[in-house]
């Protein structure tokens, strides 16, 4: 994890101390339920559970580790040293993929709780600017070229729809991936009961797992880390349109920039769109954990680790990340500038070509087929382009053009007012009457 593209809250649910806290709580409830179940004495339950607010030492677990060669069987014997001689009936029929895949499941969880209220601040802010822009009308593009109009509010509109069909995946691949396996070295059960499971499940706060092998199964891993790539991707859609808006060829928004803040080491002058971009960074890394994610899914026969050295580096990095960019992307939104009078002068500066369907249709209820509709539009607006000048004058000097439209007729087609008409209905869609 990077220190510059981390919060402290999601960095907490992946330190070390923070895991090892889980593992404990995995094992010390299981072996409550061991003597309730008569399987280990009672005293062994107790004796775990003065080990509570024990503040596990990193460097001794990693000192057993470098010797023993591995991690559970590290923690085991520094949990030992301080419960005495009652720790031999600690991890009863358990195996490590039973603490380690329970454990990856509450930190998965508690990730998504913290990713879901960055996607709430995200939204938040989204509708805010919607409505604050609603009928803030500018060009729309596509191709990049001048289209027809649009407003900036549903610009905003369309981001938070598509955020708020991820908060819903997000959600999803939370209760999904919060499930607990206690189930022993194969998942049968031999050697461990079934109530141990679900006891440490209901403590954990997690769901049982229907059938686990020796680990989870990683299809919910898999959807998991695919919907984090999702989100990113949406991050990347705003990110990527606030850096063409903000492009000085466009400039109808730009990231807010604070007063002592440089643009360039070289030219004084610049105000570049460094939080978008670095937001495009994130989101990069963030889908990078994607398709490692889905080749864990295929392990051989009950489980082997190959799996393992990818969710050490996914499971905290695109986490990590993600939060970062949530909260990035919620503040670069909240500070957004809108420069309305950009808007204007944009769509303003070709000669009101963005009527040209509308001028088209007319024209074929006036009688023309088609295609010698588009013609004779298709004609008057490469003039506009080449020429300069007004679309509307264009076409009522064009005879042919007059012929079948009076001038009043013709003008009406460039009524702004036409293209806004439906976005009342648009946003009540989104946001609700």
């Amino acid at each position: 994890m990077i220190p510059r593209y981390t919060r402290p809250e999601m960095a907490g649910i992946w330190s070390p101390e923070n895991k090892y806290r889980i593992w404990f709580e995995i094992e010390a409830h299981a072996t409550d339920k061991l003597a309730e179940l008569g399987v280990v004495p009672p005293s062994a339950a107790e004796a775990v559970w003065k080990a509570k607010d024990v503040e596990f030492d990193i460097a001794r677990i990693d000192e057993i580790e470098r010797e023993v060669k591995h991690d559970v069987i590290a923690f085991l014997t520094h949990l030992a040293e301080h419960v005495g001689e009652e720790a031999r009936f600690v991890h009863q029929g358990l195996t490590s993929s039973d603490v380690l895949d329970t454990c990856l499941a509450v930190q998965l969880r508690d990730s998504a709780d913290l990713l879901l209220e960055g996607m709430d601040r995200v939204l938040a802010a989204l509708k805010e600017r919607a409505l604050e822009h609603k009928l803030t009308v500018c060009i729309g593009r596509s191709h990049g070229i001048h289209a027809e109009p649009t407003t900036m509010g549903l610009k905003f509109a369309r981001f938070y729809a598509e955020f708020a069909r991820n908060r819903e995946r997000l959600a999803r691949a939370r209760d999904e991936i919060a499930t607990c396996a206690i189930s022993g070295a194969v998942g049968t059960f031999a050697n461990v009961d079934p109530a141990v499971e679900a006891h440490v499940a209901e403590k954990m706060g997690l769901s049982v797992e229907p059938v686990s092998t020796q680990v989870i199964p990683r299809d919910r891993h898999a959807n998991y880390f695919a919907t984090l790539g999702l989100i990113a991707s949406a991050i990347e859609n705003i990110a990527v349109e606030v850096r063409h808006l903000q492009r000085s060829e466009v400039r109808e928004a730009q990231e807010y920039f604070s007063p002592g803040q440089k643009g360039s080491s070289a030219m004084p002058h610049k105000r570049n769109p460094i939080l978008t971009e670095n937001l495009t960074g994130l989101a990069r890394l963030v889908r990078s954990a994607v398709t490692p994610a889905m080749e864990n899914v295929a392990l051989w026969h009950e489980r082997d680790i190959s799996h393992s050295s990818v969710e050490r580096g996914i499971g905290p990095d695109a986490n990590v990340h993600l939060d970062f960019a949530l909260h990035r992307t919620a503040g670069m939104i909240e500070k957004l500038i809108v420069h309305e009078d950009r808007c204007r002068e944009n769509l303003e500066a070709y000669g009101g070509i963005h009527n040209s369907q509308r001028v088209l249709l007319a024209l074929t209820q006036a009688g023309a087929s088609r295609e010698d509709a588009y013609r004779l539009v298709q004609r008057n607006g490469m003039k506009t382009w080449d020429e300069g000048g007004a679309l509307v004058d264009h076409l009522k000097a064009d005879p042919e053009v007059s012929a079948l439209l009076p001038d009043e007729r013709i003008e009406a087609c460039f009524d702004e007012a036409y293209h806004l008409k439906h976005v009342d209905q648009i946003f009540a869609r989104v946001f609700g009457a």
